[in-house]
């Protein structure tokens, strides 16, 4: 795979795996960002207050290196651990999957919270879409309105997207783009007489 393609998953989807009558239902939660990831953490928290534990696990990037685990009261590498590992094996990224557990009643060990944990992390896996993606690189530059044909020319691309444009005497453009090929979009556009880039770039 390129360096900036990475694998995730389309839309949420479910899992659940029973044990001597403990329940674990586990989603798994496509997400762009640490936060945004949090920010289920605290929904989920607040929407199953109800359930013993709710323990989770993220990644983020297509390097793959913003990762981070929780588990929420469990015994200390019984459930995070366990889910970030199912993410792992999955080669899956910008993926977040949270385990609600519902005690039944029986404590189940140690090693049998790890292997409910993971099994329900895998069921919500197995029944996700997993889709190639790219990242994507945000490039804003300004450029005068005389430049506008040359500069709409060059970003009416498949493979750009516009995310935000403003046209005056002093245009202004944010597009999103593979980040594999920001660098040959921005040469370009530097060709193009009056245009600025940011200065990210």
């Amino acid at each position: 795979m390129a360096s900036d393609t990475f694998l995730t998953i389309a839309e949420p989807a479910e899992g659940l795996y029973k044990e001597k009558m403990s329940k674990f239902i586990s989603f798994a939660i496509p997400v762009r960002s640490a936060d945004e990831a949090k920010d289920y953490v605290k929904a989920f928290q607040k929407k199953y207050f109800d359930a013993r534990h709710v323990c989770w696990a993220y990644m983020i990037g297509a390097a793959r290196t913003d990762f981070m685990s929780n588990d929420n009261g469990e015994p200390s590498g019984t459930a995070g651990r366990p889910i970030l590992g199912q993410i792992n094996s999955a080669g899956l990224t910008n993926v977040i999957i949270i385990v609600v557990r519902y005690f039944g009643g029986i404590k189940l060990g140690t090693s049998g919270l790890i292997t409910a944990y993971k099994e329900a992390a895998a069921d919500a896996i197995a029944n996700a879409n997993v889709i190639e993606c790219h990242e994507q690189t945000e490039i804003s530059f300004t450029f005068p309105y005389i430049a506008m044909n040359d500069v709409m020319r060059l970003v009416k691309s498949s493979d750009i997207t516009i995310v935000r444009q403003s046209f005056d005497n002093s245009c202004s453009m944010t597009l999103l783009i593979r980040t594999d090929f920001a660098s040959q979009l921005c040469a370009k556009l530097t060709d193009i007489d009056g245009v600025t880039l940011s200065d990210m770039w």
